[in-house]
């Protein structure tokens, strides 16, 4: 099929490494994979960071110009098959796809749609009545969590779901043999405000329960609010924190390979890709059992899930991996063998190539 992608968070294409545009970009490898004639339809961002009306309607007018070029370019050079939505949220709604959609006859597919009841207020009620319409039309719903799909059927029951659980490309982190230094701890994260500040600083508070042990933490990740996160840690010595900025796939997975234990408290992760990654480099995790990093971490098996918000708790699994060689040992194999075997790309592409074939009739 000739495939339309559209991501109104962020653009595969966007300059900023994200979570958010990793996943886009491994969807689009996904399908090339299966065969599918793949374009980024528009590099189009709808997402609004607050409510503001009259960003809003900036968005919706550049929103109409794209919807006007591009019936024009298919007019003239032909449509596609089907329009393919990834993430489309309360921030970030679709404001391309369903119109286009039904002008052309296209199937319509989203990816990581979801809706927040709490959040249906204002703007972002309009914002959301928008999501739900797009969600009403698909063709399929592809959600990564059960978290996404039970708040979708909630309020739109007749609307038509799938799973595909959250993958990644293992091999940059499988090519290495693990080599950890004993008590290596490793982060890798975005440094902005919101749920990355709050995961920032609840591992630098489970950390400064830990000095008695012996660790050293390798951080990678950079952002607007690096010196918040530095000044965070500064209460810890010096000496345990080792500070590397942004780097490559290559050059993190170099790193991953070096430590013993990956941390990261997960505050509102949507899943959280770097979790995969870190297991596929053979590292256990630890982390709090929150929003859907269940959903890429087998607590007790590749790692421990502690409650939320509960620092002394997080501090003691991650003493229990420093303390216990062989535990450590037993789930970091576990945690590889995992991301190999059940979350790769190639797994995924055989998954969503099931979906497609099953809700509209794909046969390659």
């Amino acid at each position: 099929m000739k495939i339309a992608f559209y991501s109104p968070m962020k653009s595969p294409n966007h300059p900023v490494p994200s979570g958010d545009r990793l996943m886009a970009q491994l969807i689009i490898r996904c399908l090339g994979l299966l065969g599918h004639d793949v374009r980024v339809a528009s590099d189009l961002r709808a997402f609004l960071p607050e409510q503001d009306p009259i960003e809003m309607d900036r968005r919706r007018s550049r929103a109409q110009d794209e919807i006007e070029r591009l019936t024009q370019l298919w007019q003239n050079g032909g449509a596609p098959d089907l329009w393919f939505s990834y993430h489309p949220y309360y921030k970030a709604p679709d404001l391309l796809g369903p119109m286009l959609s039904r002008a052309f006859g296209l199937v319509y597919v989203t990816a990581e749609a979801s809706y927040s009841a709490r959040r249906n207020q204002e703007l972002w009620q309009t914002s959301q009545a928008a999501v739900l319409d797009a969600v009403a039309m698909a063709a399929v719903n592809i959600c990564f969590t059960a978290r996404d799909e039970q708040g979708l059927r909630a309020v739109v029951p007749g609307a038509r779901f799938q799973r595909l659980p959250a993958f990644i490309d293992p091999a940059p982190f499988l090519l290495r043999p693990p080599a950890p230094k004993p008590n290596s701890l490793v982060t890798v994260a975005m440094m902005r405000s919101g749920d990355k500040l709050n995961s920032y600083r609840a591992l630098a508070q489970g950390l400064g329960l830990l000095l008695h042990k012996e660790w050293t933490l390798d951080v990678i990740g950079d952002g607007p609010a690096r010196h918040e996160v530095e000044f965070m840690f500064s209460q810890l010595p010096p000496d345990r924190i080792r500070w590397h900025g942004r780097k490559s796939t290559g050059e993190i997975a170099e790193l991953l390979s070096s430590a013993s234990i990956y941390v990261w408290p997960g505050h509102g992760e949507a899943y959280g890709l770097a979790y995969l990654e870190a297991q596929a480099a053979g590292l256990p995790v630890v982390a709090e059992h929150v929003a859907g990093v269940p959903e890429v971490v087998r607590d007790k098996y590749t790692g421990y899930l502690t409650a939320p918000g509960d620092t002394m708790a997080y501090a003691a699994a991650i003493s229990q991996l420093l303390d216990s060689e062989t535990i450590r040992m037993r789930m970091a194999a576990e945690a590889r063998r995992f991301a190999r075997a059940e979350r790769s790309i190639e797994q995924a592409a055989c998954h969503l190539d099931e979906i497609l074939a099953r809700c509209i009739g794909v046969v390659p």
